[in-house]
């Protein structure tokens, strides 16, 4: 079962959404009850204020209040009605206080002095008010729990279309990072956005992209081809000089590892441009690395372990990427160089300053070594290894020993973890 992804863009725009309906409900429902609560204190107070009044009418002409109506000395007054009727203005014939003490005790009283140095106090009930306000107050909360259930969702299915195209983008940029040049997300309709300009956007820089690498591979594979005719006449010449010559003996060599590089150059543009296939067949795996350690003619050392096991892979291009690893493990690093077989996993290990940290974090890059300690080379060895284990849909690997030492691991389909 999948769980929504709490963080995705949707969730967050439901979020927001949510946050803003909640602040404009508050915002309403604090108007509302204020409009509310001053309109029934002003109910309260005329009720009251009438009641006082007639019974003042009635004290200045019979001098007797109704029942409801008490008349007390100053000194009798509850403390909060004496402040409230000391703070009166001159020209107010009384004032008033409302009790909001729970528990139910909401009422509001009014005093109005008059002649014998007395006051008249009267009070209304104001639970009902108070009721009613709460009431409102309980209907605005559900309203808004109403409308937020309705809203959210509608807002996670809104931003649905937009969350896709995203999602569209993100799967197109991993497939030109895999390799698919020719990967675009396309036109997005009638949509005039910035998702569309971002990918608009993408698409043109995927364009120039392509044509910048198909205009590197062409040129690295017309080099290496128009190098392939001189350099044979220069091997061929080579050949006839002494061979007791010191001269020609380093003609000889200077001219094989041209041909050499050439050779690796070819390999990197088709590599490049994906036109290699695998032939497989049922090798054992740890006799082939034994053969190929073997014809290197370097004294790599060997261990394969009892359950180094026969895998279904192209068993040259295996020896091609042992041959790469332990050709740089020579060349780069330091003795003694290990090479181990563990079911469908070959590791190579040497024990020299190890890998450059612009390597392990960028992957080899041709004609770059990454750093002297590590020797000279054009850099063309590990990327020819990174290219084959690809074709062979294996993991080739590059990480160094904490004693010391570079580590290349080659896992093929059907590796262990």
């Amino acid at each position: 079962m999948a769980f929504p992804n709490p963080r995705a863009l949707r969730w967050k725009i439901a979020a927001l959404t949510a946050a803003a309906c909640c602040a404009v409900a508050a915002v309403v429902g604090v108007l509302v009850h204020r409009s509310m609560a001053d309109r029934s204190e002003r109910t309260g107070a005329d009720r009251v204020v009438a009641r006082l009044g007639a019974a003042e009418s009635e004290y200045a002409r019979t001098g007797r209040t109704p029942l409801d109506v008490q008349v007390l000395r100053p000194e009798q007054l509850d403390p909060p009605l004496a402040r409230a009727l000391a703070a009166k203005a001159p020209a107010d014939p009384y004032a008033t206080w409302y009790d909001r003490e729970p528990p139910n005790s909401f009422w509001l009283w009014a005093a109005m002095p008059v002649e014998g140095g007395r006051v008249l106090v009267a009070r209304t009930d104001m639970s009902f008010e108070v009721r009613a306000l709460q009431l409102l107050d309980r209907s605005i909360v559900k309203a808004v729990l109403a409308a937020l259930a309705v809203v959210v969702p509608l807002a996670a299915l809104a931003t649905e279309p937009m969350n896709r195209r995203l999602r569209r983008g993100a799967r197109t940029a991993r497939a030109i990072a895999d390799g698919d040049l020719d990967a675009r997300i396309g036109p997005a309709g009638r949509a005039r956005d910035e998702i569309s300009e971002m990918a608009a956007a993408m698409d043109e820089m995927a364009a120039a992209l392509q044509r910048k690498l198909e205009g590197e591979r062409r040129f690295t594979a017309d080099v290496a081809h128009e190098l392939r005719t001189p350099l044979m006449g220069l091997t061929t010449a080579a050949g006839l000089l002494p061979e007791d010559d010191e001269a020609a003996a380093l003609v000889r060599d200077r001219a094989r590892a041209l041909s050499g590089l050439v050779e690796d150059l070819l390999e990197v543009s088709r590599l490049d441009a994906g036109a290699e296939r695998p032939r497989t067949d049922l090798v054992p795996l740890g006799e082939l690395v034994a053969d190929v350690v073997g014809r290197t003619g370097t004294a790599a050392l060997l261990e394969a372990a009892e359950d180094a096991r026969a895998v279904e892979t192209d068993p040259r291009r295996v020896e091609r990427i042992v041959v790469n690893l332990v050709a740089n493990a020579h060349r780069h690093g330091a003795a003694p160089v290990e090479v181990t077989v563990t079911g469908a996993r070959i590791v190579v290990r040497d024990h020299g300053p190890g890998y450059p940290p612009t390597l392990l974090a960028e992957g080899p890059q041709r004609f770059r070594t990454g750093s002297a300690e590590r020797g000279r080379g054009h850099g063309l060895g590990l990327t020819i290894a990174l290219g084959q284990a690809a074709v062979l849909g294996a993991r080739l690997t590059f990480a160094n020993a904490p004693e010391g030492g570079a580590v290349a691991t080659l896992d093929l389909p059907g590796a262990p973890g």
